[in-house]
């Protein structure tokens, strides 16, 4: 138990995607003033941990939420694009309108939203496929960083399948059992050497003053 690694891993502030109702993926946008004030009070929440290496995604939403905390722990910030959002294809940088008028209503809703674990983007990545590869990545970050806090900065639908898939939840039930993070919210893991044990997920209380945004789920009862 001594040099297990602790995981940090925060979601992204709101970025200007989040707040325009577009669909990002791999798309590079930045946050918006909120998502800056976001990501500078998780930091300021996280400034008493001992936090000994940052890594990021290499997108602007992401960067952007981990420079405060290697502001204040005098850190560099690794970036990675293993550590992206899930490459969603054909719904890159699309408004979620254009999306319902091109694949319709029941596959934004029932099959995105409603289903999730199982759900792979037009000419994109499956959501297990970006689970994985997120879970992968900071296996070999624990790996390299025994022993020691790493803060990890990316992104929600990435950071939900990976924690549905270390909390043994089936990619069929996870639409149902696991929400997505909020933005700036920081969740807790710990890697054993084996494997990766969930702690906390998307806590968010330090944020209640700033302004909690959240992904809007959708009650896929209404689309059976």
């Amino acid at each position: 138990m001594i040099n297990r690694t602790k995981l940090i891993i925060i979601r992204h502030g709101q970025s200007i995607g989040n707040a325009t109702n577009r669909i990002l993926g791999h798309t590079d946008m930045d946050l918006t003033e909120l998502g800056y004030k976001q990501a500078n009070a998780t930091a300021e929440h996280l400034k008493n941990e001992i936090i000994d290496k940052i890594y990021s995604s290499d997108l602007k939403r992401a960067f952007n939420t981990a420079i405060p905390h290697g502001k204040l722990h005098n850190l560099d910030v690794f970036t990675s694009k293993d550590l992206r959002e899930l490459y969603i294809g054909e719904w890159e940088n699309l408004f979620v309108n254009e999306i319902i008028e091109r694949w319709g209503r029941e596959v934004y809703e029932n099959q995105w939203f409603g289903n999730f674990g199982t759900f792979k983007f037009p000419s994109g990545e499956a959501v297990s496929e970006g689970g994985m590869r997120f879970y992968n990545v900071l296996v070999r970050i624990s790996k390299d960083n025994p022993g020691k806090t790493v803060l990890i900065s990316a992104h929600a639908a990435v950071i939900r399948a990976f924690w549905g898939y270390i909390s043994g939840i089936s990619w069929s039930e996870l639409a149902d059992k696991l929400p997505f993070p909020t933005n700036a919210s920081y969740s807790i893991a710990y890697f054993d050497g084996e494997k990766i044990i969930p702690d906390k997920y998307s806590c968010d209380e330090h944020l209640v003053d700033v302004g909690i945004t959240k992904v809007k789920m959708i009650n896929k009862s209404n689309y059976n």
